[in-house]
């Protein structure tokens, strides 16, 4: 499948799952990745696709790894089948972030220290 047929397909298939798939281009900065992806719930992340069995060259590799040190989901897809597995680790993504946080925000002191320390 050429690249350009599975953006098509992936454009879709985001869509299918409710969400959006915009065309990421970002003047100064090159080797982005293609689509920035928006699912329902919040969930965003950054994809590169590729033909089959093609592999993001160094620049994108450095700028997926950027993204990532900033705490941002991304993926590769080059073919049906891992664009189906994006979609879901996206969400899956979102959802193990949400769990990681929630204990942390109700066990937080609004006035600084510890939890139960006294308020002065």
């Amino acid at each position: 499948m050429r690249e350009s047929e599975l953006e098509a397909k992936f454009k879709s298939l985001v869509q299918r799952a409710g969400g959006k798939a915009y065309k990421f281009i970002s003047p100064g900065n090159d080797g982005v990745p293609d689509r920035l992806v928006i699912l329902p719930g919040g969930r965003v992340g950054f994809v590169e696709l590729k033909q089959s069995g093609k592999k993001p060259g160094k620049l994108q590799q450095f700028r997926m790894r950027e993204l990532e040190d900033l705490g941002c989901f991304t993926a590769v897809v080059d073919s049906e089948e891992s664009a189906l597995f994006t979609i879901g680790s996206l969400n899956a993504a979102r959802d193990a972030a949400i769990d990681e946080l929630f204990p942390e925000m109700i066990n937080r002191n609004p006035y600084g220290g510890k939890k139960g320390s006294d308020v002065g």
